[in-house]
This record gives structure tokens, C-alpha cells and sequence, in this order.
């Protein structure tokens, strides 16, 4: 077996094993309560993971977006076909916004255990907060479903490749400030709210789940890239299949 599908097997195989240990281990261990979230604080092992997938992913579909406007310059030669650049910015911005939603929707539920344990299920208020974390990862789930909406409205390939990696450019650029800056400007209901992510620091969260949360990190991570790789497969299957098909009507239209 060549190296570089002992690399592609390896990796799979290590997220698996990570993600199925931070789960198994993460319910079953005896853990500290981590005030004020108390137990509810195993969540930490599905949440945090999801935002760490979400911006891996992000930054790939920035790296194609980037090489495809690279390889649409008319004064480079260009390596490759360059809409194969527009499918794998494509598909790993999906499988982000996939990641994002269930980072946001697991943060909803433990917002529900950890702010309003007390108040009914009814209220809205009982599972949004608006807290300002919240509202950033909602925001930047919109400007990224936005950038399938742009997409949809172009109908010429090369246009909507070119078009779509400049707002796919600006759109991480967003997150940089909706992820890092935002929410430590204003005070809210997250432990992370004016002070900064807590999962690096020592003095917030302890060993017991820095061995869980950090392998989990690193197989969920993996796990993302390993949908992301099998997605931008039928993604340019999907290409082959469009521009055979292109082919064969220009070739009956000459014909004609």
C-alpha cells in the first residue's frame, strides 16, 4: 500500500477511534461539576468540537476559493481545470455550515439546561437568549447560507465560480471578528462572554476533561475532513457528468 493512502486510511480510522472515545469516555467518566454547568457540562465534548470542524473547513473552502481566482487569471497558466477549485470550496462550505448548525443547535439545548432550567419549555426566551455568542454563530450560519443563495443565481459555471470565491473571501474574513473579536466585547451568558474561550486555561477547566475534550477535537476534525473529501468526490463527478453532457449538445448543435 502506497503511503499516501496509509495517510487516507490512517487518518479515518484515528478520528473514528478519537470521536468514539470523547464520546464513550466523556458519558461514562466520573467528572467534576464544572460550575456553574454542572454536569451538563459533557456537552463541552459534542459543542466546542463542532466550532473547531466548522472553521478547519471554512479555511479550506477559503484555500480553493483563493487557488480558483488564482487560476482564473488570464496572465497565468493555469495547472488545472479551474472549476474543480469553485467544487471543493463548495462542498467543504457545506459540510461547515452543517457543522455550524449543530454547534449552534447543541448550544441551544445547553443554554436551555444551563440559563433556564427553571423557566417552561414554551418560551422563546427559554432556548434563545440572544446572548451575543449565540447571535454571532447565527449570523455567520446566515452569510454562509447567503453564499448558496449567490450561487443559485448564476446559471454561466464560470461566473458563479469567480463571483462565489469573492464572497466566500469576504465571508471568512467575517468570521474572524463574529468568532474572536465580537464576543469578547460584550458581557452575556457564556462562560467564554468577555473573557475569551476558557479550554486553554488552566485555571477554568481541569485535566479530566482537557483529556477528553482535546482527542475529541482532533477527531472531530478529522471526521469532517474525511464527509468533506467524500462529498467533493461526487462533487466533481457530478462536474464530469455536466460537462460530458455540455459536450455531447455542442457537438449535436454542430452536427445540425
Amino acid at each position: 500500500m502506497k503511503r499516501k493512502e496509509v495517510l487516507r486510511t490512517g487518518y479515518k480510522i484515528a478520528g473514528v477511534l478519537l470521536v468514539l472515545y470523547a464520546l464513550v469516555v466523556g458519558m461514562t467518566i466520573t467528572l467534576p461539576d464544572l460550575k456553574p454547568l454542572m454536569q451538563s457540562s459533557r456537552n463541552i465534548f459534542f459543542h466546542v468540537p463542532m466550532w473547531f470542524a466548522t472553521i478547519t473547513l471554512m479555511s479550506i473552502s477559503l484555500y480553493h476559493s483563493v487557488r480558483l481566482l488564482r487560476l482564473l487569471d488570464p496572465d497565468l497558466d493555469a495547472a488545472e481545470y479551474p472549476l474543480i477549485s469553485d467544487v471543493k470550496a463548495e462542498e467543504a462550505a457545506r459540510i461547515g455550515v452543517i457543522f455550524n448548525g449543530l454547534g449552534l443547535l447543541t448550544g441551544i439545548v445547553w443554554s436551555r439546561v444551563a440559563w433556564a432550567e427553571d423557566r417552561p419549555g414554551n418560551e422563546f426566551s427559554t432556548w434563545w437568549a440572544w446572548d451575543p455568542i449565540q447571535v454571532c454563530a447565527l449570523i455567520a450560519l446566515l452569510i454562509y447560507l447567503a453564499y448558496f443563495l449567490l450561487r443559485s443565481s448564476f446559471a454561466e459555471p464560470v461566473q458563479r465560480a469567480r463571483i462565489s470565491a469573492v464572497y466566500n473571501i469576504f465571508a471568512f474574513a467575517a468570521l474572524i471578528p463574529l468568532y474572536f473579536i465580537i464576543p469578547r466585547m460584550f458581557e452575556g451568558l457564556h462562560p467564554t462572554a468577555g473573557k475569551g474561550s476558557f479550554i486553554f486555561d488552566r485555571s477554568q477547566i481541569s485535566n479530566e476533561f482537557r483529556i477528553i475534550l482535546y482527542p475529541g477535537m482532533i477527531g472531530f476534525i478529522l471526521i469532517s475532513v474525511w464527509i468533506y473529501e467524500l462529498r467533493s468526490r461526487l462533487g466533481l463527478l457530478r462536474l464530469r457528468l455536466e460537462d460530458r453532457q455540455a459536450l455531447n449538445y455542442f457537438n449535436r448543435q454542430s452536427n445540425l
